[in-house]
């Protein structure tokens, strides 16, 4: 593959904080409108695939030497298919090769369909702590819709056990917009997410992806208009039950933000491992920023040897780095600290100075010499806003 090789600006900062994502790949079931790389499976050949992990992981340790990996993070497929003892091995195999610091934020993702108390309790013991449940809705007929192998009953209980186990960071992923939903039910689940008291809630609009069972098959949606009304009344009313929205769709309790996700919002690093899982590396000598990606179906991976499981990599033009930059971290409501892309991407700030004036003549965005943000009018239209930072 050929590659771009610009180098960037010494300004990069040997502080770029570091995230390391372990991808899981297996489900129960594939949803209708997922577009991730997972895969149903009735068994899991859980020892092989840990195996790759680990070979994976120390094939990749030249990229990341004397780093320390603030946040780790379990994602899917469904994490929570995998025993604690796989979960145990694989933690244990990151502080062995890795500089994992105590206060390390640790995240699995889990399926309420797949919970089961003695299960919760192993990963809270192996080290994980913070949960992720996916309930999408508490509606019954919606899961259903929804291809889901779980029901309202079951979220509530999954929720349950994981406080039994020991967690107290909890989020629960919830969708709006869902095939023939109202108004009413949408906030319904709403109400019923914040009644359980996460630390942590995701909210997110359902969307039509590419190569899904819902893009060739379209469900019937709510129009647009219904939507924006879902969107803002339950943005009150988690605001309401003291909820801080710090990013598109995380909502948090006071000192509960997912420090994962913030560092891909702030363009920070991480490393990927496992199947298709991508990965952002920024050489600490030179400044330049590689992206790079696993082989993705799980079969390929487990069959690679000496260290042969990347299937890509590009290292990013100076030209691309604004547009890469601002595509997350514009989903910040507080925006962005200037200074820090000048630190993360090594490019001056003239580069981006004439779009910035532009989309701040545009009512898109709002700020001064230090920090970026868009306007309530930006958010609402934050695709055509980052776009302008293409090349």
């Amino acid at each position: 593959m050929e590659q771009k090789t610009t180098v960037l600006s010494s300004y990069v900062e040997e502080s770029i904080p570091l995230g390391l994502y372990i991808h899981l790949p297996w489900c129960v079931r594939k949803c209708p409108y997922c577009d991730f790389n997972s895969h149903a499976r009735d068994s899991l050949p859980e020892t092989r695939y840990v195996d790759a992990l680990i070979a994976d992981l120390e094939a990749s340790l030249p990229l990341v030497w004397g780093r320390p990996v603030q946040t780790l993070f379990f994602g899917g497929g469904t994490p929570s298919l995998f025993s604690p003892d796989a979960i145990g091995r694989i933690l244990r195999e990151v502080r062995a090769l890795l500089r994992l610091p105590p206060n390390a934020e640790i995240t699995l993702e889990a399926n309420p369909g797949t919970a089961e108390q003695e299960k919760f309790s192993g990963f809270r013991e192996a080290g994980v702590n913070r949960l992720s449940l996916g309930i999408q809705s508490f509606d019954d007929p919606m899961l259903q819709r929804l291809g889901r192998i779980h029901g309202a009953a079951e979220a509530r209980r999954a929720v349950e056990m994981a406080r039994a186990a020991g967690f107290d960071n909890i989020n629960l992923d919830l969708m709006f917009g869902l095939p023939g939903q109202t108004l009413e039910q949408a906030l319904a689940d709403l109400d019923r997410a914040i009644a359980l008291a996460p630390a942590h809630l995701s909210r997110y609009q359902l969307t039509i992806e590419p190569n899904t069972l819902f893009h060739h098959q379209p469900p019937a949606l709510p129009d647009d208009g219904l939507i924006w009304e879902m969107q803002q009344q339950g943005n009150e009313r988690l605001a309401a039950a003291g909820f801080h929205q710090y990013e598109v769709s995380a909502w948090s309790l006071q000192g509960r933000q997912c420090r994962h996700n913030r560092n891909y919002w702030e363009f920070g690093d991480y490393l990927g491992i496992g199947a298709g899982a991508h990965g952002k590396i920024t050489d600490q000598g030179s400044g330049r920023i590689t992206r790079l990606w696993k082989h993705r179906h799980p079969d390929d991976y487990m069959s690679r040897r000496g260290g042969a499981f990347v299937s890509g990599s590009d290292t990013l033009d100076a030209a691309d780095l604004p547009f890469e930059f601002m595509l997350n971290a514009l989903r910040l409501t507080e925006g962005v600290d200037r200074r820090l892309f000048r630190s993360r991407t090594g490019v001056a700030d003239s580069a981006i100075a004439a779009t910035v004036t532009a989309l701040t003549d545009d009512g898109l965005l709002e700020g001064d010499t230090t920090r970026l943000r868009a306007t309530e009018l930006g958010q609402r239209f934050l695709n055509e806003v980052i776009a302008r930072f293409l090349p």
